[in-house]
């Protein structure tokens, strides 16, 4: 059996000039071309031209004579327009054959409903299935699968963290200006801590929520590991944030809780309390700089992603805050070579020889005052 092959560009001209220059007919012009007759008619609807005005540049031009006649009326065979059609059909992106497969498709619609990315998806199913090829799949033949629509007729697009595929430039937040006690500049935080090869350093933050309610959680982040830790507190205070980071750090062994880096919200204020009461150091970014606090911005972002801005807190439990935390700590990043951050926070835990047993004890050696 004949491999069946497209129709070229020279056919096409051949095409335009047999049935429309010598008018001979489908079946005359497929003989010639030794096609069947089906391409020829198929390929005759799928490169028709209307001469019209919105067409005005692809008409010839006759001076001093009116664009009526052949020209306006009815559809005409164009083999250049067929041809730049054809060559449109052939950039479109197809569907991925990859998601036919049920097990494929299980484990990415799972992954996907629990807002996990492509790239995370991509790297994940090489970490689990190294030796099945059947469980793969490239981020970005997911994308064009999530964009195109499918049979399965879930919109898959809203489980992305945006709909666009780029980003927009956000303008940094201005405060106004806060003296804080005891303040120690970042420059003189350890160098060594810039390259994340040392485990037990943090940055902190708070995410707002909206008015009327003052509650606020406040948020711990491992950069290392990338591990979340938050609390829900009543408002963005100095003793509220206090409690809140006592609560957090007293349940984490003293070899893995050094130090940690705030930005310069007044909440911090009384950072000297916890320090002393669990032998910690504090390091404070420059003003208007997020990305000296990096891991802690893109784990707030996270957690928008459930708590979206302008959301009440009014309503929203600690066991509630702790799932979406669970969550986000179950999510692989790429950065960690696509193992999750409790992954990555257990391995640097056995490092120290602990268990979670006595990360446990060690927490309630520790007295707040």
């Amino acid at each position: 059996m004949k491999a069946y092959t497209h129709v070229t560009g020279g056919e096409r001209i051949r095409i335009e000039m047999l049935r429309f220059g010598d008018h001979e007919t489908i079946r005359q012009v497929a003989r010639q071309l030794h096609r069947s007759a089906s391409t020829i008619s198929r390929e005759l609807r799928r490169g028709l031209w209307f001469a019209s005005n919105e067409n005005e540049s692809y008409r010839p031009y006759h001076p001093g004579r009116l664009k009526t006649g052949a020209w306006t009326a009815g559809p005409f065979y164009s083999a250049l327009t067929a041809q730049r059609k054809a060559e449109a059909r052939s950039r479109r992106p197809r569907k991925p054959r990859r998601m036919m497969d049920a097990r494929l498709h299980a484990w990415v619609a799972d992954a996907l409903t629990r807002g996990w990315t492509p790239e995370l998806i991509e790297g994940r199913l090489k970490l689990e299935y190294p030796a099945d090829p059947s469980m793969r799949i490239s981020h970005e033949c997911l994308y064009q699968w999530i964009y195109q629509g499918h049979a399965d007729g879930e919109d898959w697009r809203r489980y992305l963290p945006r709909a666009k595929r780029h980003r927009t430039r956000r303008a940094g937040r201005r405060a106004g200006r806060v003296t804080i006690p005891m303040r120690v500049p970042l420059a003189l935080r350890p160098k060594v801590v810039d390259h994340r090869g040392s485990f037990g350093h943090y940055e902190s933050d708070t995410v707002i929520g909206s008015a009327p309610s003052k509650r606020c959680v406040d948020t711990q982040v491992e950069r290392k590991t990338r591990k979340l830790f938050a609390r829900l507190i009543e408002s963005k205070s100095a003793p509220a944030t206090a409690r809140a980071e006592y609560a957090i750090y007293s349940h984490i062994p003293a070899a893995a809780r050094i130090d940690r880096t705030w930005d310069n919200g007044s909440e911090s204020a009384l950072h000297r309390l916890v320090d002393e009461a669990l032998g910690m150091l504090t390091y404070y970014a420059d003003p208007y700089s997020p990305w000296q606090r990096a891991s802690n911005e893109n784990r707030n972002g996270m957690i928008r992603r459930y708590l979206p801005k302008h959301t009440s807190l009014k309503n929203l439990t600690q066991t509630e805050l702790d799932d979406i935390v669970t969550e986000i700590n179950d999510t692989p990043m790429k950065l960690l070579d696509y193992h999750t951050p409790n992954e990555a926070w257990q391995e640097e835990i056995s490092k120290l020889g602990l268990s979670s047993n006595q990360t446990s004890q060690q927490a309630k050696r520790c007295t707040y005052k």
